[in-house]
């Protein structure tokens, strides 16, 4: 009966005008001082995994650009999976295994996220037959086209863009003679997808300008 006579006491407060003590009792009266510090403390966790989620999500959004730039290689390119070039000498073996002997290994530039490397097939007895070779954070993603050009020149670089050279054949030029001037490509990395801004010429032709 005692224990009916506080349920009811309560009720009757509760009705009686004095609202604002009776919630305050109320709100007060089931919470024990252990379950108070256990509610700051999770407050805290809760803060401090605010903060640690805010600090992990800054990371994601710097490291961004660099996973953006390890996308797939494009098209034109022959793709060889992720073999490591990290260094000049690697990205040299690189060109032998598949070929071809690095012109000049002072092209190759360790500190950009796009680095080349230009080649000449082996066996050769006159120096032609020529390929860029592509590398992307140090690893290899292939050449600038499927088949190779008689020469070719490395004309401009920067982080993110190579520039390429290729003289131009007439149908009737010697290797040694090309008479058509040059054309000028840039590989350029847009999101993470390599990309020439001009037009790559053919590697032959019978009646306009080739790279061959």
């Amino acid at each position: 009966m005692a224990v009916l006579a506080v349920g009811l006491g309560g009720g009757l407060l509760a009705g009686c005008g004095s609202g604002t003590k009776t919630v305050s009792v109320s709100a007060s009266a089931p919470t024990a001082p252990s379950e108070g510090m256990s509610t700051s403390t999770a407050s805290t966790s809760s803060s401090s995994a605010a903060t640690s989620s805010a600090t992990t999500s800054t990371s994601t959004v710097t490291g961004g650009p660099s996973t953006t730039r390890t996308e797939s290689a494009p098209a034109f390119t022959h793709r060889t999976g992720s073999t490591p070039a990290g260094t000049a000498a690697a990205a040299a073996a690189v060109l032998r295994a598949h070929g071809y002997a690095a012109n000049d290994i002072g092209q190759y530039r360790p500190g950009q996220t796009l680095r080349v490397l230009v080649g000449t097939r082996t066996p050769t007895g006159d120096g032609y037959g020529q390929q860029a070779f592509f590398f992307l954070g140090g690893r290899y993603i292939g050449t600038d086209t499927s088949e190779p050009s008689a020469t070719i020149r490395v004309v401009g670089q920067s982080d993110t863009e190579v520039t390429l050279a290729y003289p131009l054949y007439r149908p009737h030029d010697a290797l040694c003679c090309p008479s058509g001037g040059e054309a000028k490509v840039s590989f350029q990395l847009n999101n993470g997808r390599l990309t020439p801004l001009q037009a790559i010429p053919p590697a032959s032709s019978t009646s306009g300008l080739s790279r061959h």
